[in-house]
């Protein structure tokens, strides 16, 4: 039998977890763990590239682990970015093949480094502008044949593909896989405060509804989920309908979706209706996770060597590339 195929996807420890987040990409990492040998970081290490305090980053750390955990991602398959120290030791070595001008241009610099100098020091960090080239080694250490990754991150993973040709070409050897995007149907769940923008927990509390609040909290929000904006075309569902519509899709309740549909083309939905189909739909997925999430942390110690452990054996994977690639580079070696 044929090993399976490697997929590598990381996220950042904001601690909460909104349904953009699990219908976005962490319920596609639930359903490629049948099909791949899947690998996902908790990446702590890019989480101090911004502004951060100690104490939180570590507390969403775990906090994230949980909430992953509870919504079905295996705990063998999770590990954390800084407990695997050589994902570092990789990324200073990839600098040295990956071009200034193309990490300079990265979109996401751009745009996260006009909030920093709109903060109160007006600090950009190198980490903030390097972070890509560690997010490259991230992927290569694994040698992930697969990153399931939207159309935003695309620039991310071709400077990768970039950076392990570089490798491969100077080193004379075709050691690093390039790794391929692996397109999957993820939704783009968008604001139901602002159905202009994505669902996002920097955007503020209103901008987002979190996988595990308070019930009422959640009724309250999709509630008041905007519908008409006034700015539509006739015959044109309004953005903040569709997000509706689609939230109801990404929850699988395609006979709540096709009914009111059914109305919608018909000319007899009420808005009151949809919400509240669409409330129901996610406090049934929210109560599920947060009992999920009850059960296991009742012993959060266990829960914690677990991850540790799981780490500790991926680990052993990272281990061995970074051995490879400083015996390719002429670097010296620790021999155990």
């Amino acid at each position: 039998m044929s090993e399976k195929k490697r997929v590598l996807s990381c996220i950042q420890p904001t601690g909460d977890m909104h349904f953009g987040n699990y219908f976005g990409a962490v319920k596609n990492w639930v359903a490629l763990q049948e099909e791949y040998t899947c690998m996902y970081g908790v990446v702590d290490y890019h989480a101090m590239t911004m502004p951060y305090n100690p104490k939180k980053l570590r507390e969403n750390t775990w906090e994230l682990i949980y909430n992953l955990l509870a919504v079905g991602i295996k705990p063998e398959n999770l590990f954390i970015q800084s407990l695997v120290p050589e994902h570092a030791e990789l990324g200073w070595i990839l600098n040295n093949f990956a071009a200034y001008g193309r990490v300079e241009n990265m979109t996401q610099f751009k745009d996260k480094s006009q909030q920093s100098s709109k903060g109160k020091e007006g600090f950009i960090s190198v980490g903030l502008f390097d972070y890509p080239v560690l997010q490259a080694a991230d992927i290569l250490i694994y040698r992930a044949d697969y990153v399931p990754v939207g159309e935003d991150q695309k620039q991310h993973l071709e400077l990768t593909k970039e950076i392990a040709n570089r490798f491969n070409n100077q080193v004379g050897k075709e050691y690093f896989v390039l790794p391929e995007m692996l397109r999957t149907i993820t939704p783009k769940i968008m604001s139901t405060a602002d159905p202009a923008r994505k669902m996002s927990k920097s955007a503020g509390e209103k901008h987002n509804i979190s996988l595990f609040a308070d019930e009422s909290r959640l009724r309250k929000q999709v509630g008041s989920a905007v519908t008409d904006s006034g700015d539509t075309e006739p015959g044109q569902m309004s953005a903040g309908v569709q997000n509706l519509f689609e939230l109801l899709t990404a929850a699988e309740n395609s006979a709540g979706h096709d009914q009111l549909m059914e109305t919608y083309n018909n000319g007899t939905l009420k808005y009151s209706e949809l919400k509240q189909v669409v409330a129901d739909t996610l406090a049934a997925l929210n109560q599920q996770f947060v009992a999920n999430k009850k059960e296991l942390t009742q012993d959060k110690k266990a829960i914690k060597n677990q991850i540790k452990q799981a780490s500790h054996e991926i680990r052993k994977r990272a281990q061995q590339t970074v051995k490879e690639v400083k015996d390719l580079c002429g670097l010296s070696n620790i021999r155990f």
